[in-house]
């Protein structure tokens, strides 16, 4: 069923997106702040892609799960081309308005993107899924090696301005459209071989109709992994995109440095994927969830003692590390949770509503670091990272243990 050579395909995607995403990271603020002059609103521009990664998610995730994932996922990077070609253009004419409509196509993208991992999670069964969606995942790796190396030398030496910005958002543009021919060659369809290894269902016999979403949520485990996929994604976002400006208008370093430490922090999102999703497969997903969002909040509260560029670097990578953890544990828990009609649509609601929190988060961490300085931003973060885990043990310890369900 090229469940190899798809898994090769859909990791290379990840690695488009991922450079991509980087350097959302790194300068989305600083653009944002550069072409509209106004920064106590700093926040705004992460928060509009997190906002649109977060609706379109949600619309991706129903539409997969009708026309299948590779129509959506090439349509998901071919917006992203765009929304990068009008944020370039955005910069070049200092238009706020080109900024913004580019911010929100390249979120779009983001979110149907980051549901490669519901194409995963279909080709494995339930006891490789975990790995099989890290597989996918890991593919981000080389994205992390390929921003820095990539997107550095287009700022070393310029002086910071929106027009400098313009040649690194044209490159995105065609970083995006190499994604989109990639995920052309995935077949059949993940969702097709989904079907094929349901339990109990012969080759030529048609799907079981899927449950409602409301149904959905109500089943075992799901509420549980909604709430740590949630928090451990917000809180990530928040950090990752606020720390550019805190590495040159705080710390006062060089622009170019920035690069290399969102560098550290993608790898330690993705660099151990395939090991965390065989531990994760190992010790069960609870654990997982809980250990992840624990290192979570180590990694941020450090944040407020640490100013060099290595240290940070450090720091962001165990943030990095903590949420790759936690957000394997989801997905394959809530992949676990849902029948191959219902994956799309269960992973896109959880992605909506990570998205719009972490939309919150960024605004309000925005806020705090201009007002407030670092150390609210840190401590806060880290605060928010463990109420989740404090959550899940008081139900545990409660009698309400969730243990993994089968698939449906």
């Amino acid at each position: 069923m090229n469940v190899r050579r798809n898994t090769l395909l859909l990791a290379a995607c990840m690695s488009v997106n991922s450079a991509t995403l980087q350097l959302v990271a790194a300068i989305s603020s600083l653009t944002f702040v550069l072409v509209a002059g106004i920064e106590g609103l700093l926040g705004l521009g992460p928060a509009i892609f997190l906002c649109a990664a977060a609706l379109g998610a949600l619309v991706a995730g129903r539409a997969m799960d009708r026309i299948g994932r590779v129509p959506v996922l090439a349509t998901g990077f071919g917006v992203g081309s765009v929304g990068a070609l009008v944020t370039a253009l955005g910069t070049h004419v200092d238009s706020a308005l080109a900024v913004v409509g580019g911010f929100a196509l390249i979120g779009v993208a983001g979110g149907t993107a980051q549901l490669a991992r519901a194409a995963a999670g279909d080709m494995y069964p339930p006891a490789r899924r975990a790995r099989g969606i890290s597989y996918v995942l890991f593919g981000a790796v080389f994205g992390a090696i390929l921003g820095p190396a990539f997107f550095s030398p287009l700022f070393r030496g310029r002086e910071l301005s929106a027009g400098a910005l313009t040649v690194p958002w044209l490159a995105a543009a065609g970083i995006m459209a190499i994604g989109l021919v990639i995920v052309l060659f995935v077949r059949p369809d993940p969702k097709r071989i989904a079907e094929l290894l349901a339990p109990d269902r012969g080759r030529e016999a048609p799907p079981e109709p899927a449950a409602p979403l409301g149904v959905i949520l109500r089943r075992t485990n799901v509420l549980p992994a909604l709430v740590a996929g949630v928090a451990s994604f917000a809180v990530m976002v928040a950090v990752m995109n606020l720390a550019g400006y805190v590495v040159v208008e705080h710390r006062h370093h060089p622009q170019h440095l920035i690069f290399p430490i969102i560098g550290a922090h993608v790898l330690g999102m993705y660099a151990l994927m395939p090991v965390v999703g065989t531990l994760v497969d190992r010790i069960g997903r609870p654990p997982a969830l809980v250990g992840g969002l624990a290192l979570m909040a180590v990694s941020n509260a450090g944040l407020h003692w640490t100013e060099g560029v290595a240290g940070t670097a450090v720091l962001l990578f165990g943030l990095g590390l903590g949420w790759n953890v936690s957000f394997v544990a989801a997905t394959a828990q809530l992949a676990d949770c849902a029948a191959p009609g219902e994956r799309g649509k269960l992973l896109g609601f959880n992605d909506l509503l990570a998205g719009l929190t972490g939309a919150s988060f960024v605004l309000i961490g925005g806020f705090a670091l201009g007002t407030l300085g670092v150390t609210a931003l840190a401590l806060g973060s880290a605060a928010v990272a463990l109420v989740a885990p404090a959550w899940m043990l008081a139900r545990a310890r409660n009698g309400r243990r969730p243990a993994v369900e089968p698939s449906p």
